[in-house]
């Protein structure tokens, strides 16, 4: 029986549990399957027990977004900003500056200048 890569992730985390790219590997491939309930779980795990791993904060806010969690969304999209900069992460911090001034509504008064 052929291996499904998301049992080849579970196979590899089963032997590194506190691995965060596995961790968010896992998130991915359980949001790529629709299984929105176990993405949301390894992506708030990274959060919570792996602040600084940059990538999370965009999936995670896209993930609230669909799910019409939209406070949580923003909230996440600032923390994930307040990380990137502190990271040095410039190109992070500004994908997550787009999709929170999109969700926002912020305009910059100064863009068409």
């Amino acid at each position: 029986m052929q291996q499904t890569r998301l049992d080849k992730l579970l196979a590899f985390f089963n032997d590194e549990p506190g691995d965060e790219f596995l961790k968010y590997a896992l998130a991915t491939e359980y949001l790529r399957l629709n299984d929105t309930a176990k993405a949301l779980e390894f992506y708030e795990d990274l959060i919570n027990n792996h602040p600084a791993y940059v990538g999370t904060y965009y999936h995670l806010g896209k993930l609230y977004e669909a799910l019409g969690r939209k406070p949580d969304a923003v909230f996440t999209y600032e923390k994930g900003m307040e990380v990137a900069r502190k990271a040095n992460d410039m190109h992070a911090f500004a994908e997550l500056q787009g999709v929170h001034r999109e969700l926002t509504g912020w305009v910059d008064e100064y863009e068409d200048d």
